[in-house]
């Protein structure tokens, strides 16, 4: 009986469907198992071969699993909003949500197929209302949330509340935006509701905010990072430029530390963690503020008035600054309320607490007026000389006025105090105090920076910030504006990627502006620089050229200072990174300490000046949540006096309007802006048409961005558990039952993306008590791709430098280039051998790509010749002659192009079918092809497969001509499932040979004949070990070594001329989850009537493997001459005695007696003599 793929797996897949046999079990007695796949965005391309790699991967594990007695929920959907829906609706004005259905079918078909056990009764789609009405849900969950450093969890906003409303924020420890002011409760409650709001928007998980963005003009819209390729969309190759933009954004980096600890328990690849890690990116610093200095005044201070913050004796600087820290985390409680009414005062000069002067610490002090205030209890009263001798020296020789109040005026009169002190500043001269000038600073504009390595605070020369940091165009001096404003434009067509990529171009500048080194007071220039980036960290690096190689480089490119700062250390060649080992010199206090030390002393100093804090730093910033186009989730949201409002629960879905146009409006607004029926009216609680707009009457805006497309495939994975659930996005019962993910398969380069963001909204609502885990996916495997084998035609084109004006020249020139309105294309192996050929007199001057050549050589050979313009079509000759060309002479540059050709143009001997080439493209229809033996031959290169590249081979070629069985064992036998392997469809004949050897083992030409008679132990032992490794691949998912086994077992029965029940029954089984049409045939034929499916997985059993009898080897004089199967428990005299007996021995002996038999039972037998 023939082998009738096409009918079988049609057969089969019809009866998988009608019978739902995946369907999953949200009850069950049995262990679950949850198998999930990357979630697929249904093109307009369909499917090609590399896209179900890790589908049939994960289905044959779903099928193991079944077979291994699981409940498994294999489900699969559609990731269904995305742009290039949107695109074709632009250019065609069809609905995206047509594309999408039409594309999803399209999917649909394909998926089906290839025989994928997919329950398809929990099917999802991002782009339907009753599944984005959840996502809308969980945007809402995290606007009514903030994040409690305290308790390292999100809580609801309404706690929040609740401690403003009873204390104010002053002790709140909240993940927030940087500019929150302290406030009390009585200031809290005397807020409108609106600066309610406002504040409130500051700490809410989700937060509007003018954030830098991937800007592309010709799409309209922002992109993620992994939507630009070498600095332009992806989609279209437009350029993008870097601006700022009113987004919403989600604070993501309030789980940064969560994320990085708790992927250590995660069972994941360690390259795909790593990449998580360095995304997070975790460093532990100091936090660094640099002031600005105010551009009207060139110089910051006068003559011998510079600053010093280090006002503590020097000597002792680290005591006193060790003891002053101290003394701030442990104030007296008459401290704290001066402290706290002195700030809530927001005096114009600035005070510091708990500061060393000389060698004293004193109370409060305000550096700028040399006002100190001490606050003094019982203890003073027994110290009254010391203290006297301390104010005199305070006041005398350092030139500083004291104030002194008592404990009880401080809690009985705090109002007279703060008068006391206001007036006694008021009557003290601007600048009478040596220290800090406020005049000359603008306080509002500091430069934050954060550092990995304080230590180095010394080698500081320059700093420089990212081109579109917001403080540039403030600080940028007049003389200096032209050149940054050009610098930032050029700057915003490059992308973060590109900019991060290029170590090389070494770019900036000046901005005129200095900032003022917090230790030293010295002043320090601000330039700009692409290389620093406003999206991570603070957008600014204080630059230490000595201590690293960029700034080094940078210092050198602009002749900016380069100071040494490491003891013993040469830097005149480059700069020196290292740590362990390193004393620090040329740093005041600093000088002869560890990187370690030093480290710890320079925090102190700059905690004691106000001027910076150890800080653990993440370089992962807050998501950018909103996008400018038309096919996206749309946000809940409508505006009150520009405040966002969510919509209640209840009303839920908000669904996408109709627009006429897909594009942003004439102004500017995302396609939304073109709805006209999208105002929300909050009486009741619906969409209303936009002429209705009325503040007074409670309608008002919606939100006209979408939410980016990783909004919903964050939390997808709960929806397949429970995915009719209309009145929660997943029940707890059916959230318990299946927990996590147990197996997800998925591209690396979701990392940072897809994964990451699925694990914070996670965390998220796993905080909230919406969810009860902590992680998604307990194991992922990492799949590589499929690669395309491109094929490239070679555009051949030339040009002249320096023709001669000489008429006979230019004739001969004419005739012997290519015409210049004509394409030509050369043959591959033409041009690989440089186009030294003789069957074309085109190819003579065309021999070296990108060569020169000379032309008054040339004109001498035609000369010598008699080659003129009537004859040239005539000459043949080989280009050696002509190698040579001397500086200055006229010569022909020769360019080829190589450019993409469909692969289906292309056979298997890579010729090129020419005409279907010349329809394809038509403005290359009169092209001239150069031809090898009558044939053009292309060029093949392995690139990603992708419809771009016209590399593209569709598994529904392959499943007509071979069958879906064939295609799911030769994707796996390719190679190892993380690898990235070429498809190359040499090798597919050979797995659908070995299906239909497998079809011949079950019959007997066209009858099916399998026996119930005993098997062979041969039989036996192939199945048994081909049970023990292919269950060893799969739980290994070493698919590819499977395959091989598979072959190899099928190879031995046939020669074994097994047909037993025995072995082909479990044969089947063990193959089904590979192949399953055909197993599911086989099993039908072997008289069972239910699907293979849940057919118990064979038992290895080892005793089949255990050998029983030994080949003998049986050597004369040491040589072998034959082998002798006997029993291995035999022993040594019964051995000798079979082996003496045998015709073959008495052969060899021909009569004579041997001096000696030697037998090691087990191994060998040697007669001698």
């Amino acid at each position: 009986m023939s082998y009738h793929f096409n009918e079988i797996e049609a057969k089969w897949q019809k009866y998988w469907a009608e019978n739902q046999t995946f369907k999953a079990k949200n009850k069950s007695d049995l262990p679950k198992f949850y198998v999930l796949d990357m979630f697929p965005y249904p093109s307009g391309a369909g499917l090609h071969v590399g896209h179900p790699l890790g589908y049939i991967a994960s289905d044959i594990y779903a099928r193991f699993k079944r077979h291994k007695g699981f409940n498994v929920l294999h489900p699969q959907g559609y990731d269904s909003f995305g742009l290039p829906a949107e695109q074709y609706a632009i250019q065609t004005g069809q609905h995206p949500a047509i594309t999408t259905e039409d594309n999803i079918k399209r999917y649909r078909q394909q998926l089906d197929q290839i025989g994928f056990s997919f329950d398809w009764s929990r099917e999802v789609r991002t782009s339907e209302p009753d599944y984005y009405r959840w996502t809308q849900w969980i945007f809402i969950q995290l606007f009514d949330s903030w994040y409690d450093k305290e308790n390292d969890k999100a809580q609801p906003i309404s706690i929040l509340e609740t401690i403003f409303f009873a204390e104010g924020n002053a002790n709140v420890k909240a993940v927030c935006d940087e500019d929150v002011e302290t406030f009390s409760a009585d200031e809290w409650n005397a807020y409108s509701s609106e600066e309610q709001q406002k504040i409130l928007l500051k700490y809410r998980l989700t937060y509007l905010a003018e954030t830098e963005v991937n800007w592309c003009p010709e799409l309209g819209t922002v992109l993620a990072n992994d939507e630009i390729v070498n600095g332009v969309s992806e989609r279209g190759g437009y350029p993008v430029v870097r601006k700022k933009m009113t987004q919403w954004s989600m604070r993501i980096s309030a789980y940064a530390q969560r994320l990085l600890d708790d992927s250590e328990a995660l069972d994941w690849p360690q390259p795909l963690k790593d990449s998580q890690t360095n995304w997070i990116g975790r460093s532990k610093g100091a936090l660094v503020k640099f002031k600005i200095q105010n551009s009207s005044h060139p110089q910051p201070f006068p003559e011998g008035r510079e600053p010093k913050y280090l006002t503590g004796n020097p000597q002792i600087s680290g005591e006193l600054l060790h003891r002053a820290k101290e003394m701030r985390n442990n104030p007296t409680e008459e401290e704290t309320i001066l402290w706290q009414n002195l700030k809530a005062k927001k005096l114009d000069h600035k005070f510091r607490r708990q500061h060393p002067i000389d060698n004293y610490i004193v109370d409060f002090v305000c550096l700028s007026k040399k006002l100190i205030i001490e606050v003094d209890g019982e203890i003073h009263l027994q110290q009254k000389e010391k203290d006297e001798e301390r104010e005199l020296k305070l006041n005398q020789k350092l030139g500083y006025r004291v104030l002194r109040f008592t404990n009880q005026q401080v809690i009985e009169d705090i109002n007279g105090v703060l008068n006391k002190i206001i007036s006694t500043l008021d009557s003290l001269s601007v600048g009478e105090g040596w220290g800090e000038d406020e005049t000359k600073f603008d306080f509002k504009k500091n430069i934050s920076v954060f550092t990995t390595r304080p230590d180095t605070i010394f080698g500081v020369s320059f700093m420089t910030l990212a081109p579109e940091h917001e403080l540039v165009q403030e600080i940028t001096t007049s003389e200096q504006k032209e050149a940054v404003t050009a610098y930032i434009e050029k700057s915003a067509k490059r992308s973060e990627r590109e900019r991060m990529a290029d170590v090389k171009t070494i770019s900036g500048v000046f901005t005129g502006a200095y900032a003022i080194h917090p230790l030293s007071g010295e002043k320090i220039p601000v330039w700009i620089g692409d290389y620093v980036l406003a999206g991570y960290g603070t957008g600014a690096v204080m630059s230490v050229p000595c201590g690293d190689q960029r700034d080094y480089d940078f210092a050198k490119h602009f002749g900016l200072p380069i100071p040494n700062i490491f003891e013993g250390i040469d830097i005149s060649e480059e700069a020196y990174a290292e740590k362990d080992g390193t004393k620090i010199a040329n740093s005041d206090f600093l000088n002869s300490l560890s990187y370690k030390e030093a480290t710890q002393k320079a925090i102190e100093a700059l905690e004691a000046v106000n001027a910076g804090k150890g800080k653990i730093n993440y370089r992962l910033r807050d998501a950018v949540f909103s996008r400018q186009r038309y096919w996206g989730e749309p946000f809940p949201v409508y505006y009150v006096n520009g405040l966002p409002q969510m919509i209640a629960e209840e009303h839920l879905p908000l669904k996408l309007p109709e627009v006429e146009k897909y594009l942003p409006t004439e102004e500017g607004e995302p396609p939304l802006g073109r709805a006209t029926t999208w105002a929300w009216d909050s009486n009741k609680n619906e969409i209303v048409s936009n002429e209705l707009l009325d503040a007074s009457k409670n309608i008002y805006p919606l939100e006209l961005n979408t939410m980016p497309g990783w909004a919903g495939s964050s939390w997808y994975f709960f929806r397949y558990m429970d995915a009719d659930n209309e009145k929660r996005f997943a029940s707890e019962e059916a959230q318990k039952y299946w927990e996590n993910v147990d197996l997800y398969i998925g591209g690396s380069e979701h990392a940072t993306g897809h994964l990451l963001y699925s694990r914070f909204w996670v965390k998220f609502l796993y905080d909230r008590g919406m969810v009860t885990v902590k992680e998604p996916f307990k194991k992922l495997i990492n799949q590589g791709m499929i690669l395309g084998m491109s094929a490239f035609v070679y555009r051949a084109s030339h040009f002249v430098v320096g023709i001669p004006e000489d008429q006979e020249v230019i004739k001969i020139l004419s005739k012997f280039l290519y015409d210049s309105d004509k394409y030509y294309f050369i043959s591959k192996n033409i041009k690989e051998r440089e186009f030294s050929y003789s069957s074309s007199y085109k190819g003579f001057l065309s021999n070296v790509i990108n060569e020169k050549f000379s032309i008054s050589k040339f004109i001498s050979y035609l000369i010598k010749n008699n080659i003129s313009s009537e004859n040239i079509e005539e000459f043949n000759s080989p280009y050696s002659h002509f190698d040579q060309f001397e500086e200055g002479e006229p010569i022909i540059y020769t360019q080829i192009d190589p450019i993409h050709a469909d692969v289906s143009m292309i056979n298997s001997s890579d010729e090129l079918d020419i005409e279907a080439f010349k329809n394809w493209r038509p403005e290359f229809a009169d092209a001239e092809f150069i031809l090898e033996n009558g044939k053009y031959i292309v060029g093949r290169e392995v690139e990603k497969m992708s419809k771009s590249k016209y590399n593209v081979v569709s598994p529904d070629e392959i499943c007509s001509q071979y069958g879906a069985d064939t295609l799911r064992m030769y994707e796996m036998f390719l190679g190892p499932l993380e690898q990235a392997k070429p498809w190359n469809t040499a090798g597919i004949t050979g797995v659908h040979s070995f299906l239909k050897k497998l079809w011949k083992l079950y019959h007997n030409n066209e009858v099916f004949a399998v026996s119930d008679e005993k098997a062979s132990a041969d039989s036996m032992k192939t199945l048994h070990k081909t049970i023990k490794k292919v269950t060893e691949d799969i739980e290994e998912f070493s698919f590819n070594t499977s395959v091989s086994t598979f072959m190899i077992c099928v190879n031995e029965l046939t020669v074994q001329k097994c047909n037993q029940r025995e072995v082909l029954e479990p044969l089947v089984v063990l193959i089904a989850p590979y192949a399953p049409h055909i197993a599911e045939e086989l099993w039908s034929k072997l008289g069972h009537d239910s699907s293979i499916t849940t057919a118990e997985y064979p038992i290895y059993e080892e005793s089949y493997l255990i050998e029983s009898n030994k080949d003998y080897p049986i050597s004369f004089n040491g040589k072998m001459r034959f082998t002798m199967e006997l029993p291995l428990d035999m022993g040594k005299d019964e051995i000798e005695k079979a082996v003496m007996a045998d015709e073959r021995t008495k052969k060899q002996l021909d009569g004579r007696a041997p001096k000696k038999v030697i037998v090691v039972p087990g191994k060998i037998v040697n007669i001698v003599g």
